[in-house]
């Protein structure tokens, strides 16, 4: 009996070490977490990369979404998840840089609890208007909103949001006098603009394309940088705004995952990113395809949060 108890313990603790190997991962399906909700721009991308991923690991990428709380609720759960390769995740601005700079209590630190494998790409904000909209770039915004007593209203997809960023951006950079109105979601917004329910709003590249395109809507500005999904609308920098901090998308894993597995994961990233098809879809939601090393990354988002902070504070944007 002792020697069964013995070698089943000894089998056990065989087992255990086999399946934390580095060397033999992965071996079975890896779960992607996407704290957006299903059928956005994030939960697209995710979807796309997952299939990639799939076809390079071998094995099974299965999908969750966890929205809720701007992705501070699906982010936290992987910030928590055991660090074995087996979760990973898609972030945004809104879940690690400017999720430090509005939450007074955000449940995880950005930079401590999780591990970047790299940037998927650099997105960008449109600022729309209304095509009665009297202004048509940021000079005129400028001179109109100076010129009227009332703050200029804007409209984003939140608080906190990245939209909601880039208008005080604006405010602060141009000095001039801006006031948020939060919606739920793009789409509610671009309706109000049609409909001249609102004036003007951050909307995001794959929301606003279409819209600029058939000329519905009228494009003022881009967030930060020139886009080649509109590659005619002058960026903030270019229009005297100086402000140019690329917004990127980047894939996390929980802190203190094997650096073996990281470095496995960032090389298929790295390669995915090179394939003609991916940087043609990547481009078709909005994003320009730009693989940064994961060490780098986490670099900037640590330099960056301060920044951000900053621009917070000064707008009164802090969240529960």
């Amino acid at each position: 009996m002792k020697t069964l108890f013995t070698t089943a313990l000894l089998a056990l603790a065989a087992t255990a070490a086999h399946a934390a190997d580095p060397a033999a991962y992965p071996e079975r399906p890896i779960r992607m977490l996407l704290p957006f909700s299903a059928g956005g721009g994030g939960d697209t991308l995710g979807r796309f990369l997952a299939e990639r991923f799939a076809a390079q690991l071998k094995q099974p990428v299965v999908v969750e979404n966890k929205p809720g709380a701007a992705g501070t609720i699906g982010t936290q759960s992987v910030a928590t998840a055991t660090p074995d390769g087996y979760t990973i995740m898609i972030g945004g601005m809104s879940t690690h840089p400017l999720a430090a700079a509005t939450y007074a209590k955000l449940p995880y630190d950005p930079v401590r609890d999780f591990q970047s494998l790299g940037t998927i790409g650099n997105s960008s904000i449109v600022m729309v208007a209304s095509n009665s909209y009297p202004a048509n770039n940021l000079k005129e915004l400028t001179a109109l909103a100076r010129k009227q007593q009332a703050p200029v209203q804007y409209a984003s997809w939140g608080s906190g949001s990245t939209g909601h960023f880039c208008g005080e951006i604006l405010s602060q950079k141009a000095g001039i006098p801006l006031q948020h109105v939060p919606y739920k979601g793009t789409a509610q917004i671009i309706t109000d603009l049609l409909g001249n329910h609102i004036s003007v709003a951050f909307v995001d590249m794959v929301t606003a394309t279409p819209f600029v395109k058939e000329g519905k809507v009228k494009a003022l500005a881009v967030c930060t940088k020139r886009s080649p999904s509109l590659p005619n609308v002058a960026s903030y920098q270019e229009q005297g705004v100086d402000f140019d901090r690329e917004l990127t998308w980047a894939m996390y894993v929980p802190a203190k995952t094997p650096k073996p597995i990281v470095d496995k994961l960032s090389a298929v990233l790295e390669r995915t990113l090179k394939e003609p098809e991916v940087v043609s879809k990547l481009l078709s939601l909005g994003i320009t395809a730009k693989y940064v090393s994961g060490a780098e990354q986490q670099a900037i988002n640590a330099r960056d949060i301060p920044m951000w902070k900053s621009i917070a504070k000064q707008a009164h944007m802090a969240l529960d």
